[in-house]
């Protein structure tokens, strides 16, 4: 066992924030199961320039399945007669930098073998079989002009051919190029990480065919899984322009109210619905010299009623000394190893000294913690006094310039709000955009405020409420995206539009309403027979709502009926941050504490008694994992008839990490796969084979280490998912592409498994290898005494226990033996504390 391992993945379960299928066409339907796709001209892409950016563009491509040509210059100064090796230097090196990069810009490491490189004097004619080419060489416009006039010769009529460039003008790249090339070019502005940050903003030019536009678009928002915005050929594009802004100001206003780095991180992270790493820690990971960069852009190219704003003098003073942020070990934070272990200095911008990190105190923010709607947190937020709350005052002063300078940006940077709210919440992972926050804190209101105060009001705003409207968005059931938003152009509400397929609960319970629901899950109904459980309990971990609601819809009672009678199919999914970080162990906790062991004993025996209603359902049952989906929320998925994973899926069954062991059918199911796998390989190897050996191992490892897959096909390393699990790139599509699955499962004649009694035992021969491999761990002091209980507990459990080889057990023996080892590892002091520890700080306890 492996305690870092356990330790990672019980933190994950306890954050407050944060093969792809056959052919190269989407497999995927929209709600009413019309197919929602053009067909897709892309086949083959390639992207010049191997820096940081084109060279995990490049890995993105190939996440998506499809091959792409990675190309760079030959380092100057290259003998003309050296090697291939030598003259791909610069390619090569930013190639390998992709692959070991972290986050890991592969979804797995054999992708890249999609991706061939080479260089720009002897390989780029082989862009000449390419599709789509990326440009994302320096931003220097002849060195760009001087590329692409290459390019223009060799590339295929009607290839797309467009550029990354976030600070140059698109359409003054090919100025003076031929009608075909100016036809398809156009800008695709991508953000670092390509795989992690959904958005690709689009910059047509004058004349750009809006069907090469489309084409990119559909690959883009299908095959890697962005979030499309259209932005106008303006310095920094929408994203970076408002972004910029924004932390500039809130820079401003931390030095003008004295704020310390750690009360501003403290002030703009998920407090009000921003990124966790909020806004230095965010600026460490970029890095200081990219922001430095994106703002150098927008001071030289732009003239706007905030042009007063720039970095201020301790910034230019971490460039100087090339104090960048995580990539020089060090920027407005630095971790050094101390007599307690590694931990993580704070900066002060004053003095420019590291120092203990400060925890911010800010009694509006603690109050905030209890409120689970951002926007009503918002409310709250805003609301304090701002001659005697600080937090107030910041928040009064950073959101009123944001709404303000958004509002005065159309139709200069974008026709609508919508584009801005899209791109600040696929660029900066914001949960809600500009006029997103402003709807929720009162757009009537604190326009009032603003005039009362004599501050700036856009005239934008003025418009709205002069239309007698007092919000940007309305609610609009009729609309694909369930919302309508004020169109400044004609005064009124129009749809926001939504690609096909792109769907969400929320948008079905406005139209279709909900069936049941209780505190902790509702049954949706999607149309065509299709049921939807969604879950909506804190962080959905599983508790007695959840596992009531699920089995009353899946499992026939006493007289014969169940919840799901109208339903021929069901998905189980959510809108939610995670699928679910697992059961609810607080419920337990106390259970423990207060020697209730009938009540232990029955709500392990209720969550098994889900999970096998979700197996047996005899209607097919698809989940759609996605973000985290630990614990039990790792087990409902593995029941399911089928998976449609998102390609970012954080899954592993992680109860060792409390001193548990998977108590839902998880080990059982393990078993199963194990045992069928080294059964396929040797049929005759009941219980006693090479092959059932290696499987079970692998089996042990992934329980016993609590291994936490980091994408989805990870996860089908693992054996959390088959084969035929299709993984799904766009986190939007998730709810249309599991409907449609269960759909075809309906009409393919879906059959229901019966519960299995004849699975052969590996018995005691492995389990005696299992347990030596634990002890052997101990012997070398890699875990503790209780991780030895724990990991011979597992052993016992999935090796059907101390029986012979291959002997027959049925399903039922299985769950039972994980229900009466997980009981016993609920008796262990050690395991109760661990709880106790985990629940208390979020953090795993070694003892």
């Amino acid at each position: 066992m492996n305690p870092k391992a356990t330790d990672k993945a019980v933190e994950m379960a306890h954050l407050t924030t944060v093969e792809l299928g056959k052919g190269h066409e989407p497999r995927t339907s929209d709600h009413e199961t019309k197919p929602h796709h053009m067909q897709n001209k892309i086949k083959k892409v390639a992207v010049l320039g191997a820096g940081t950016m084109g060279a995990r563009i490049a890995a993105h491509v190939a996440n998506a399945g499809f091959p792409c040509v990675l190309l760079d210059i030959i380092p100057p100064g290259t003998d003309p007669n050296a090697d291939k090796a030598a003259k791909n230097k610069i390619v090569a090196a930013g190639f390998e930098a992709a692959k070991k990069s972290k986050p890991a810009a592969f979804t797995e490491a054999a992708n890249a073998s999609l991706v061939t490189i080479g260089n720009f004097d002897e390989d780029l004619k082989l862009i000449s079989g390419c599709d789509w080419i990326i440009e994302a060489v320096a931003e220097n416009l002849e060195i760009k002009r001087t590329l692409l006039k290459k390019v223009e010769a060799l590339r295929k009529p009607g290839s797309i051919v467009t550029t990354n460039t976030s600070g140059l003008p698109v359409s003054s790249i090919a100025e003076g190029f031929s009608a075909d090339f100016r036809k398809n070019w156009f800008g695709t502005h991508f953000f670092n990480p390509p795989r992690y940050m959904r958005l690709l903003e689009i910059i047509p030019t004058p004349d750009a065919d809006p069907a090469a536009i489309a084409a990119v678009s559909h690959f883009g928002d299908v095959w890697m899984g962005k979030g499309i915005v259209r932005a106008k050929d303006t310095p920094n594009f929408i994203g970076n322009r408002i972004g910029t802004f924004s932390v500039l100001n809130v820079m401003r206003v931390m030095q003008e109210m004295d704020f310390s780095i750690e009360d501003v991180d403290a002030l703009t992270g998920t407090a009000v619905g921003w990124p966790k790493s909020a806004t230095f820690r965010t600026i460490d990971l970029v890095g200081l010299d990219i922001l430095g960069s994106v703002v150098g852009n927008m001071l030289r190219n732009v003239k706007d009623e905030r042009s007063e704003l720039k970095l201020p003098d301790f910034y230019q003073k971490m460039l100087d000394g090339k104090m960048l942020g995580d990539k020089t070990k060090g920027g407005f934070y630095k971790k050094v190893k101390g007599a307690a272990g590694e931990e993580r200095l704070g900066m002060d911008w004053e003095t420019l000294e590291y120092r203990p990190t400060k925890r911010a105190k800010f009694a509006a923010l603690e109050m905030a913690k209890n409120v689970e709607d951002t926007g009503e947190r918002l409310r709250m937020l805003l609301g304090g006094d701002p001659e005697k709350d600080k937090a107030a005052k910041f928040y009064w002063t950073t959101l009123s310039d944001l709404w303000t300078y958004a509002a005065n940006r159309i139709p200069e940077i974008s026709d609508t709000v919508v584009e801005i709210d899209r791109a600040m919440k696929t660029g900066f992972n914001w949960e809600m955009g500009p006029f997103e926050l402003w709807d929720a804190a009162g757009v009537e209101a604190t326009v009032a405020r603003m005039k009362k105060e004599g501050k700036p009001v856009a005239a934008n705003v003025e418009k709205l409420l002069a239309a007698g409207k007092k919000s940007w968005y309305e609610s609009n059931p009729k609309s694909a995206s369930g919302k309508s938003f004020f169109d400044l152009a004609t005064s009124a509400y129009k749809p926001v539009e939504v690609p096909e397929g792109v769907w969400s609960v929320e948008v079905v319970k406005k139209s279709n309403g909900v069936v049941k629901k209780n505190a902790g899950a509702s049954l949706i109904d999607l149309g065509d027979g299709v049921g939807c459980i969604e879950f909506h309990s804190k962080m959905n971990s599983l508790g007695g709502d959840i596992i009531q609601l699920i089995t009353q819809t899946l499992k026939p009672s006493s007289s014969g009926t169940s919840l799901g009678d109208n339903f021929d199919s069901f998905v189980l999914y959510n809108d939610a941050q995670h699928f679910s970080v697992g059961a609810n162990i607080m419920v337990l906790l106390l259970a423990i504490q207060e020697g209730d062991w009938d009540e232990v004993d029955m709500a392990i025996r209720a969550f098994q008694g889900m999970t096998q209603a979700v197996k047996f359902s005899s209607k097919p049952v698809v989940a759609a994992p996605f973000g985290m989906a630990l614990g039990g929320g790792c087990e409902v998925s593995l029941h399911a008839a089928a998976r449609n994973p998102h390609v970012e899926l954080y899954m592993g069954l992680v109860e060792v990490g409390v001193g548990l062991l998977p108590g839902g059918g998880g080990c059982k199911e393990m078993t199963l796969r194990a045992v069928d796998s080294a059964m396929s390989i040797r049929p005759d190897g009941r219980g006693e084979s090479v092959e059932m050996m290696e499987a079970m191992k692998k089996a042990f490892e992934t329980i016993a280490m609590a291994k936490v897959s980091t994408s989805a096909a990870e996860a089908r390393n693992f054996g959390f998912l088959t084969d035929h699990d299709q993984i799904i790139m766009n986190r939007e599509r998730l709810l249309t592409d599991a409907k449609a699955r269960a759909m075809e499962m309906v009409r393919a004649g879906y059959r229901a498994p019966v519960m299995r009694t004849d699975v052969p035992a590996p018995g005691e021969n492995i389990l005696a290898t299992l347990k030596l491999g634990v002890h052997l761990m101990r012997q070398g002091e890699f875990i503790s005494d209780h991780d030895v209980k724990v990991g011979n507990k597992v052993a016992e459990v999935i090796c059907g226990g101390a029986v012979s080889p291959g002997t027959p057990v049925s399903e039922q023996y299985l769950l039972d033996l994980e229900r009466e080892g997980f009981k016993s590892l609920c008796g262990e002091k050690k395991t109760q504390e661990r709880i106790q520890h985990t629940l208390k700080t979020g953090k795993p306890l070694r003892n």
